[in-house]
């Protein structure tokens, strides 16, 4: 398998699709995904847009001034239940950077059906855990993405 690189999904327009299989380790006795793991998905999703797009998580650490990311808020929204062996697309797309703020909107599908949305709500930390701008070359690379302001 030398030369295969795990997929970190496709653009689709402003929206970065991932691909997501439901295993049984993400699911209930009932074989229904547990609620937290939709919180998993989402962030794969968007990790792997970064990662589309050019910025990595660790070279942001890496970097003289070291940095991350920390969700401060989130909205879910359960719409439909996802089920072992079901194949989800995490869509995911960076609505605006506004000071140290990022502000996306994802959604989980199956097929044509909408299994759950979020609202999510990011700042960018330095590893004191202070709110600081992220890198003007990360809004460059993420700008041509944006959405109208939330």
């Amino acid at each position: 398998m030398s030369g295969q690189t795990p997929t970190a999904g496709w653009l689709e327009g402003r929206e970065h699709v991932l691909p997501v299989r439901v295993y049984y380790e993400d699911t209930d006795f009932t074989g229904v995904v547990y609620h937290a793991n939709y919180l998993r998905f989402f962030e794969r999703g968007r990790s792997d847009f970064f990662r589309l797009s050019g910025i990595r998580h660790a070279d942001l650490l890496a970097a003289a001034e070291p940095m991350a990311f920390s969700v401060i808020h989130i909205t879910l929204d359960f719409r439909r239940a996802a089920r072992i062996d079901d194949a989800l697309l995490v869509r995911t797309t960076y609505d605006a950077v506004r000071g140290a703020r990022l502000f996306v909107s994802q959604r989980i599908t199956r097929g044509d059906d909408v299994i759950a949305t979020a609202q999510v709500q990011a700042v960018c930390i330095d590893l004191s855990g202070r709110v600081k701008r992220p890198p003007r070359e990360m809004v460059t690379a993420l700008s041509p993405l944006f959405g109208a302001a939330p």
